[in-house]
């Protein structure tokens, strides 16, 4: 996830499968054979979307002010207009806002987090995408930001509580490797805080995703796709072993790409891509 995404960004509760927040025992129970999978984007709207194929997009809860654009209830009954209108959902937010205004120091970030799960709670998305990169950043060359780190944890497990009360999982992605995901998670210690997972991402920084995606397992929320420039699959990016782990760890929810168009037409590169991912998990 970079910061070209943060004005355009959980699936519906109650919908099949309980999408990406299935609880771990049911994660663990899921033979790797009954993964679904649903496709969305953080990178089109939904009339786009549904054009595309898609089953819903992420989107974006604004910029830094003190009341969030989407904490605003006239902007989440567009939202909802649309949703009708296309049948299609909303997956999940991002917070690209605090790639410039880091969590880790900005005083209003506790009331971000806490404005954006109840516009969660309202639209049916159940990730919400808490950015650390750019500013945010919690490495220094391999290292933690040790000082940064400990308002993060502080933030996230005073947070935790009202997303578990609304049904949403926040979702943290960054540049750190699995082992340091796994250890922030373990000092907040709740189970509405994971990993939002970006293949791209960790592919660039070197990192053996699909050993990764297997050590996580089931504290990934969701997943973003995508392979630099490229169409999904003609990049860096090894889909294939990183399929076959999806599948290993009984995934089930939302892919949700973060990709680019080559052919500067959004819908038909969107529905490629979408395409690709659906054979990819057809064939893993």
């Amino acid at each position: 996830m970079l910061t070209r995404r943060t004005l355009l960004k959980g699936a519906v509760a109650g919908l099949a499968g309980g999408a990406a927040l299935s609880s771990r025992a049911a994660q663990a129970a899921t033979p790797a054979a009954q993964v679904k999978i649903r496709i969305g984007s953080c990178v089109i709207g939904l009339p786009q979307a549904k054009q595309a194929g898609l089953d819903g997009v992420e989107v974006g809860v604004g910029g830094p002010e003190e009341k969030l654009r989407i904490a605003e209830a006239a902007v989440r009954q567009q939202y909802k207009d649309q949703m009708k209108e296309t049948g299609l959902v909303i997956s999940s937010f991002m917070m690209g806002l605090l790639n410039s205004n880091p969590l880790a120091s900005d005083p209003r970030g506790p009331a971000w987090l806490e404005q954006s799960i109840d516009a969660a709670k309202d639209l049916g998305a159940k990730v919400i995408l808490v950015a650390f990169f750019g500013k945010g950043d919690l490495l220094e060359g391999r290292e933690l930001k040790k000082a940064d780190v400990e308002v993060v944890v502080r933030r996230l497990k005073a947070a935790a509580p009202r997303a578990k009360d609304a049904g949403v999982i926040l979702g943290i992605e960054n540049m750190l490797s699995a082992k340091q995901n796994a250890e922030i998670l373990e000092r907040i210690g709740h189970d509405s805080v994971r990993i939002y997972y970006d293949v791209g991402n960790t592919t660039g920084k070197g990192y053996d995703v699909p050993a990764e995606i297997r050590l996580l397992k089931d504290r990934i929320a969701i997943f973003h796709f995508k392979d630099g420039g490229n169409y999904l699959g003609e990049g860096k990016v090894r889909f294939d072993p990183i399929a076959a782990a999806i599948k290993d760890i009984g995934y089930q929810g939302w892919i949700v790409m973060e990709t680019s168009n080559p052919s500067k037409d959004a819908v038909a590169d969107a529905k490629r891509n979408a395409a690709y991912i659906r054979k990819l998990f057809a064939a893993a």
